[in-house]
């Protein structure tokens, strides 16, 4: 009876662990929203109309995302990438 017990809490934990690591997986399969992302991000210390004004390079965007990183805006490098490929799509200059 006690190895039946064992084996059934062996078995629950195996499931367990399965489905943590099945539901992160499908968490990263998602596709970021990177408007919702930016705007997120963004509007916490300033209007994002602020930057919705500006055209610059990609190569600008980058610099600026990594200024508003030293200024204290939390963002992971994924995140800063998408931010930084958003913004040079729709507020690219050539």
């Amino acid at each position: 009876m006690k190895m039946r017990r064992i084996s059934v809490c062996c078995l629950a934990m195996v499931f367990l662990m399965a489905s943590v690591v099945l539901s992160q997986n499908a968490q990263q399969d998602q596709p970021v929203d990177a408007k919702a992302l930016f705007e997120n991000k963004c509007s916490t210390c300033h209007s994002i109309k602020r930057p919705m004004s500006k055209k610059k390079t990609e190569a600008k965007w980058t610099e600026t995302v990594a200024r508003m990183r030293k200024h204290g805006c939390v963002l992971t490098d994924e995140e800063a990438q998408i931010i930084t490929d958003y913004l040079a799509k729709n507020y690219g200059k050539q």
